[in-house]
């Protein structure tokens, strides 16, 4: 069932399913992709938090900078890797989610690509950092809530594709 895919850098990735006499068990390892990207998804809400906290310019562009460090890789992972793979094994019916999350990292996209040409001087900056933080709760509680439980269920090796949403990560984090 699984094909190769093309993402926008070039490289292609075969989404892994898991073999049929595998069970369920061995999803919950450390590269679980699931659990992986909730871990970056409450490593980004840890930083809006303290983002929210702070009054010190300095210190709100460090975290903006993180904030969308984070989110750019992250999204980058996802769009590459794992939405791919999830497009393999969900039903026709449920590929929505996956085009409504693309949808949604191109406008977290542009928030981002705003925030970075700016700086804490700018008037709109706190704005900008609170509906990028409306939109990636947004985001999240979707994919947690209604994509996940899905691929939980469904023929996606987690472990394998964790494999290889860590390895990128770490190759995108050098860069």
């Amino acid at each position: 069932m699984a094909t190769t895919k093309s993402s926008a850098t070039g490289k292609t990735f075969t989404p892994p399913v898991r073999p049929a006499e595998a069970s369920s068990e061995g999803a919950t390892g450390e590269n679980d992709a699931l659990q992986l990207l909730k871990a970056d998804h409450e490593e980004v809400a840890t930083m809006f938090e303290e983002y929210a906290d702070s009054e010190d310019d300095v210190e709100k562009e460090e975290l903006a900078q993180n904030i969308c460090a984070a989110l750019s890789v992250h999204a980058q992972i996802e769009e590459e890797i794992f939405y791919p793979a999830a497009r393999e094994v969900l039903e026709a019916d449920e590929l929505e989610l996956v085009n409504e999350a693309d949808v949604e990292h191109a406008t977290i996209r542009e928030l981002v690509s705003q925030i970075e040409a700016s700086d804490a001087t700018d008037e709109h900056f706190d704005a900008m950092i609170k509906v990028l933080g409306e939109y990636v709760k947004h985001h999240v509680r979707e994919e947690e809530s209604e994509l996940f439980p899905r691929l939980e269920a469904s023929e996606l090796d987690r472990q394998a594709v964790g494999n290889a949403l860590a390895a990128r990560k770490a190759e995108l984090l050098l860069e």
